[in-house]
């Protein structure tokens, strides 16, 4: 496999005392990185989130979407369990760039929605690369996960891959007037199991 660790460090967070853990995929160039906390060398289920990177949401405190409020719920949930690990994969815009997701945008800001917006520049709907985490999590010897998402293709392609996702955990957080058609594009388009 391509993905390589690189380093270890602490990362002090309000929320808690985590390690971070770099990867460099050597195929694609793309640097990510595991947040962990707690001891996972257990056989016990690991409370996981598996976040793409998204910029606007969980940097610049963007409303268009949810991810910013699902990337702080998943480090509260494994801060208030005491044990977990939150993979942050650098797929920015499901997966077709920072550039290209403000052309997308720019479309929405004219009326589609998401998928019709990465589709009119060329793009699938949805071009994330879940290979990465086998690697990742296999640096942990992590096989079983408790997996927060909405997200059952995250799901199937985690199991895919060879991971036993013994449970779905649900993420209801982020809603606002400014995401409503985002969030319904996900679950109508995508399949998104999003709960109120």
């Amino acid at each position: 496999m391509s993905v390589k660790f690189v380093e270890s460090c602490k990362l002090p967070t309000r929320w808690g005392e985590f390690q971070m853990h770099g990867f460099h995929d050597e195929a694609t160039g793309k640097e990510h990185i595991a947040l962990t906390l707690g001891d996972l060398s257990t056989t016990d289920p690991v409370l996981a989130r598996v976040h793409s990177e998204c910029l606007t949401g969980d940097a610049l405190f963007s409303l268009r979407c949810d991810c910013g409020a699902q990337l702080e719920f998943g480090l509260a949930a494994i801060a208030e369990a005491g044990r977990g690990i939150l993979l942050y994969l650098k797929q920015e815009g499901r997966g077709i760039g920072l550039l290209n997701k403000v052309k997308a945008y720019q479309l929405q800001d004219g009326g589609a929605d998401t998928v019709e917006a990465n589709e009119s520049l060329g793009f699938s709907a949805d071009l994330r690369d879940y290979s990465i985490c086998q690697s990742m999590l296999a640096h942990f010897s992590v096989s079983q996960v408790r997996l927060m998402t909405n997200n059952p293709e995250k799901v199937a392609a985690l199991t895919e891959l060879g991971l036993n996702v013994v449970e779905r955990l649900p993420i209801s957080t982020g809603r606002n007037s400014h995401n409503e058609k985002y969030l319904e594009t996900k679950a109508g388009k995508l399949g998104h199991i999003i709960e109120e």
